[in-house]
């Protein structure tokens, strides 16, 4: 159930749509209509990245997270400059909680500058903004 409440807040600022409980999927969801959901997928997938603990789980993760983002011609390949991708690179052996920091520094500010003012603009966002205002209850299922 997603509330009038939040998705206004979405509005406010990009850090409050991100950090919501809905936002990220529902984001996820209009990026994919843009085709750039690749974005939104590696940011989460950092924020996971950071919570593992285990040595072995990490190293895993980072390679994965490196074949499907950061790798040339990866099937989800992210855009970020040279220096970050080397770095990446150079880091993958021994990969610690923050070797994807500045990727996804990178990648977050892609999003808040370019497509996020472009999904509140959206017919998307004014779509679902409009039903749960007009909805009663405030909220949808």
């Amino acid at each position: 159930r997603v509330s009038l409440e939040e998705v206004l807040q979405w509005s406010q600022s990009f850090e409050n749509l991100v950090t919501s409980k809905y936002g990220p999927v529902i984001y996820k969801t209009y990026l994919k209509t843009e085709h750039s959901d690749e974005n939104i997928e590696f940011w989460l997938a950092c924020e996971a990245y950071k919570k593992i603990t285990s040595q072995r789980k990490r190293i895993s993760m980072a390679k994965k997270l490196f074949t499907i983002y950061i790798q040339p011609q990866a099937p989800n390949e992210i855009n970020i400059d040279s220096p970050a991708r080397k770095a990446i690179i150079r880091n993958i052996q021994e990969p610690t909680q923050s070797c994807f920091d500045e990727a996804q520094r990178i990648i977050y500010r892609h999003m808040e500058r370019d497509s996020y003012p472009q999904f509140l603009e959206s017919q998307f966002y004014q779509k679902l903004k409009h039903s749960l205002q007009t909805n009663g209850n405030n909220s949808m299922r």
